[in-house]
C-alpha cells in the first residue's frame, strides 16, 4: 500500500459512490418536468401531485449527490496537486464553468421549485423546474467534457518554460467528437435509469393493488422514456466504441482482450482473459472478422492487440473487460425489458409476472452505468490523460498516513450517507402519494 494506490482507492470509492446519485438527479428532474408540464396543460391534479411525490425522491436524491460531490473537486487539490498543477489551466477552466454557472443554476431554481408551490403561478412553478432539469444536464455536460478531455487531450500545447499545459483552444476542447458521444451516451443512461426507477416503485404499488390509476399513468410515463433512452444508449455505445477504437485503441483491447494485432479481427462469444501470461484461456463461439465490423464497420480493418503496447502502458485487462460485458449485457436486456412493457402498457395490473421482473431490476441500471465508468477511468489506465500524464506522476507528495485515515473517513461518512439516503428513498416510496386518488 502505498499513497498512490491508497489516493486512487479513495478517488475510485468517492466517484463511485457520488455517481449512484448523480444519473437519478438528471432523469427524474425531466420526468417530474414532464408530469407537471402535463398537468398545466391538462388541469389533471393527478399530475400536480404525481409531479409532488417523484420530486420529493429527487429531493432525497439530489441533496445526497452534492454533498458526495462536493469532496470530489477538492481531491484535485489533496491528492492530485501535480495533476492540479500541470493541466489546471485546461481542466480548472471547465470545472469552474460547471460550478459557477450550471450548478448555482440548478441549486438555485430547485429552492424556487421546492418552496414554491404556493406561491407561483402553475406555469412559472412548471418552468422552474424545465430550468432545474436543464441545468442539471448542463452541469453534466460541463464534467463530461472535462472528462473527454481527460480521454483525448486536444486543445492545448505545452510551456515550454513552465512545463504546463497551457489551453489554446476552448472550442476545440469543448466541440471534439470524444467529448460530444460520451455526454449523449451517459445522458442517455441517466435517463435510461430515471425511468427503471419509476417503474421500479410504480410496479410495487401496483402489485400490491395501491393507488393504481396514479402509478399506472407514471409505470407508462416512465416506460416511454426508458424505451426512447435503452435505444439511444445502445446507438451512442456503438459511436462511443468506434471513437474508442480511433483514439484509445488500449482500451478497446482491453475491453475485449484482444492481444495480437490483426486484420479480420475475430469477436468471440465467450472470452477467459489470461492476463499474466498475455492470452486467453478459452475463446468460444467465433466470429469471423466480427471484432473489425464491430469496431471499424469494416471486416477488413486492422485491430491492434495488448502486444502491441508495453506491459506498463496496458490497461488492467481482467476488470475492464468483465465490466465492459456487464455493460454492454444489461444495455441489450434493457432494451428488451422495455420493449416487453411496450406490448403489455395496457394491461400492467393483470401482467404481475412482468411488474415484479421491473421491480427486482431497479438495481440493474446502477450496475451497468458503474460498469460504464469503470470501463471509462480504469481502460484509460496507466495514464490520468491518455498519452500525455501518467497516473502515478499526478498523485500529491503526500505520505501513506496521511492518505489512509481519509480514505477510512470517506469509507464510514460515504456509509452512513448511503444507509440515510436508501431508508430515505425507501421509506417515501413505500408511503405513496400524499392524496388518495378517486377513480
Amino acid at each position: 500500500m502505498n499513497a498512490l494506490l491508497l489516493s486512487r482507492l479513495q478517488f475510485a470509492t468517492a466517484t463511485l459512490f457520488h455517481f449512484l446519485f448523480v444519473p437519478l438527479t438528471l432523469g427524474l428532474s425531466l420526468l417530474v418536468a414532464i408530469m407537471e408540464t402535463i398537468y398545466v396543460k391538462t388541469g389533471d391534479t393527478q399530475y400536480r401531485e404525481m409531479a409532488k411525490f417523484w420530486g420529493r425522491l429527487f429531493l432525497i436524491n439530489f441533496a445526497v449527490g452534492v454533498v458526495t460531490g462536493i469532496t470530489l473537486e477538492f481531491q484535485f487539490g489533496t491528492n492530485w496537486s501535480r495533476y492540479s498543477a500541470y493541466v489546471g489551466d485546461v481542466f480548472g477552466s471547465l470545472l469552474a464553468i460547471e460550478a459557477t454557472v450550471a450548478f448555482f443554476l440548478e441549486s438555485t431554481f430547485i429552492a424556487v421549485w421546492a418552496f414554491g408551490w404556493k406561491k407561483l403561478s402553475p406555469r412559472a412553478h412548471a418552468a422552474t423546474i424545465w430550468v432545474v432539469a436543464f441545468a442539471s444536464s448542463l452541469s453534466a455536460v460541463w464534467i463530461l467534457i472535462a472528462n473527454a478531455w481527460m480521454q483525448y487531450p486536444v486543445g492545448y500545447t505545452v510551456d515550454p518554460e513552465t512545463g504546463r499545459a497551457v489551453l489554446t483552444d476552448f472550442l476545440a476542447v469543448v466541440t471534439q467528437e470524444f467529448a460530444v458521444i460520451q455526454i449523449l451516451h451517459t445522458l442517455c443512461a441517466a435517463y435510461l435509469l430515471s425511468g427503471f426507477f419509476v417503474m421500479g416503485v410504480s410496479a410495487y404499488h401496483l402489485l400490491r393493488k395501491q393507488h393504481i390509476i396514479f402509478f399506472t399513468k407514471s409505470f407508462r410515463i416512465a416506460l416511454t422514456f426508458a424505451l426512447i433512452f435503452s435505444l439511444g444508449t445502445l446507438i451512442m455505445g456503438d459511436f462511443s466504441g468506434q471513437e474508442v477504437a480511433r483514439k484509445q485503441p488500449s482500451k478497446l483491447a482491453a475491453m475485449e482482450s484482444h492481444w495480437e494485432t490483426r486484420t479480420h479481427a475475430p469477436f468471440y462469444m465467450v472470452v477467459i482473459p489470461d492476463e499474466k501470461n498475455g492470452k486467453n484461456l478459452v475463446q468460444i463461439g467465433e466470429i469471423p472478422s466480427g471484432l473489425s465490423l464491430l469496431a471499424f464497420h469494416s471486416a477488413e480493418a486492422q485491430v491492434r492487440g495488448l502486444s502491441d503496447f508495453p506491459k506498463e502502458e496496458r490497461p488492467p485487462v481482467t476488470l475492464t473487460f468483465l465490466a465492459f460485458r456487464v455493460m454492454v449485457g444489461l444495455g441489450f436486456l434493457f432494451v428488451a425489458l422495455t420493449v416487453s412493457g411496450w406490448i403489455l402498457r395496457n394491461r400492467l395490473e393483470s401482467s404481475r409476472f412482468y411488474l415484479w421482473i421491473m421491480l427486482l431490476c431497479v438495481p440493474l441500471p446502477y450496475i451497468a452505468a458503474e460498469a460504464g465508468w469503470i470501463v471509462t477511468e480504469v481502460g484509460r489506465q496507466p495514464w490520468i490523460v491518455y498519452g500525455l500524464m501518467k497516473t502515478a506522476d499526478a498523485v500529491s507528495p503526500v505520505s501513506t498516513t496521511q492518505v489512509l485515515p481519509t480514505l477510512l473517513a470517506f469509507i464510514l461518512v460515504y456509509s452512513l450517507l448511503g444507509g440515510i439516503a436508501l431508508y430515505l428513498i425507501v421509506k417515501f416510496a413505500r408511503k405513496g402519494p400524499g392524496t388518495v386518488e378517486t377513480p
